[in-house]
């Protein structure tokens, strides 16, 4: 097992305080390792790409479980997990002996020093991660190299507005000398219990379960290195690693044509600006987004979009989400149906449908296409734009880039 560079204060710092916290098995990914959740993950991804589970997935930066949960999820792919913890790697090391995860290697190795595997790798994800790292970019550009052709990066960063409240904590936590330390986070605890309900972190603390464990707690206030990014950042750090933004994971907060502002002149507004000023239009907007979760490509290779301009719509698959609802009772005149993903944080991503509309989204079964179900590109389109549905666009020439 490689070892880590010493001395790291972020592998120091997750040594003591293990994130996300440990647990003993992996019960609850039943559920999240069905064959449909791996189909709606996939097509999210690769769209035009038929569904393949045999892959090379890289974790980078696992912490205490992500990889192994990454293993079971997809037993048929070889996974590998590294961290700069060696408190993350053995956990993660006691969840894969007592799941028999044979598919899964693990690694202490920092980010910025991928390329001793010698591997290159389907897919990447870095959650959580790259925001820790004294250099994002420089880590970056590490895990692009790693990435095969055709590969794809899962990666998350936490968002700046969103988490004022948390700057201006950990602001304070670094003017008092506060310590990750179990007493000194004790008396953090009861100085929280106090804040003004209008301080920007009171939702968080109401909302957030980071904030009732100690070690969560310590990641998200007492962390010695991290920064935020606004959606222009990203693009930013993308462009300077050689990447290329592919869509959001849950892109529905961030499109003009769902939500509140769908309704009202200022989306028809966004709507007309370049997509990556609507994106940043809507964070502004919004102001409560945490963190930015987004699919990036290598740069050197052509998009591959979904499209609704043209007939090849017609050919496509579509795939519903697992997380999606459709409620009947306290609905809006005309509306037989509110469609919504439980995924989304925020309350106005609801979308009203009428009766017919309602039965062209009960008959989307994975096996339809939308012209064997309904003429009505545009409802599907909105469907798609909701994170209700994702496509699967590999059946067919007209599916094509």
């Amino acid at each position: 097992m490689t070892s880590a560079a010493g001395g790291d204060e972020i592998a120091e710092f997750y040594d003591r305080h293990p994130y996300p916290p440990p647990i003993d098995d992996l019960a609850d990914l039943e559920r999240a390792g069905s064959p449909e959740r791996r189909r709606f993950d996939h097509h999210r991804i690769w769209p035009a790409r038929p569904v393949q589970d045999s892959h090379d997935i890289l974790i980078a930066g696992c912490g205490t479980s992500q990889a192994a949960r990454w293993a079971l999820r997809y037993p048929r792919a070889r996974v590998i997990g590294i961290d700069v913890s060696r408190t993350s790697i053995e956990q993660t090391r006691r969840l894969a002996e007592r799941h028999d995860l044979g598919n899964l290697q693990l690694v202490r190795l920092p980010i910025e020093e991928v390329d001793e595997l010698g591997r290159s790798f389907d897919q990447v994800v870095c959650t959580g991660v790259l925001h820790h790292l004294a250099d994002p970019e420089a880590g970056l550009r590490a895990l692009r190299r790693v990435l095969a052709a055709g590969g794809a990066l899962d990666a998350m960063v936490y968002a700046r507005y969103g988490r004022t409240g948390v700057g201006m904590i950990q602001e304070y936590s670094r003017m008092l000398g506060i310590r990750p330390e179990a007493a000194e986070i004790d008396d953090l605890v009861a100085s929280l219990r106090e804040l003004p309900l209008g301080h920007p972190l009171s939702h968080l603390l109401r909302t957030t379960r980071d904030f009732t464990d100690d070690d969560a707690l310590a990641d998200a206030l007492l962390n010695p290195r991290e920064r935020a990014y606004t959606v222009p950042e990203v693009f930013a750090l993308l462009g300077s690693a050689g990447l290329r933004f592919g869509r959001w994971r849950l892109q529905a907060p961030y499109l003009p044509q769902c939500g509140a502002l769908s309704v009202l002149p200022h989306g028809r507004r966004i709507a007309g600006l370049p997509i990556a000023d609507q994106y940043a239009a809507l964070e502004l907007f919004r102001g409560t987004m945490v963190r930015h979760g987004f699919i990036a490509f290598r740069d050197d290779e052509p998009a591959v979009d979904v499209r609704f301009d043209d007939d090849r719509w017609r050919a496509y698959v579509p795939v519903r989400s697992t997380t999606a609802v459709a409620v009947e009772d306290r609905l809006p005149p005309g509306a037989a149906a509110a469609l919504l993903n439980r995924a989304h944080t925020s309350t106005d991503l609801v979308f009203f449908v009428t009766s017919e509309q309602k039965r062209a989204f009960d008959l989307v079964d994975g096996h339809r296409s939308i012209a064997e179900i309904s003429d009505d590109g545009a409802f599907f389109e909105l469907l798609w734009r909701h994170d209700l549905i994702v496509v699967d666009a590999s059946r067919g020439t007209s599916a094509g880039p």
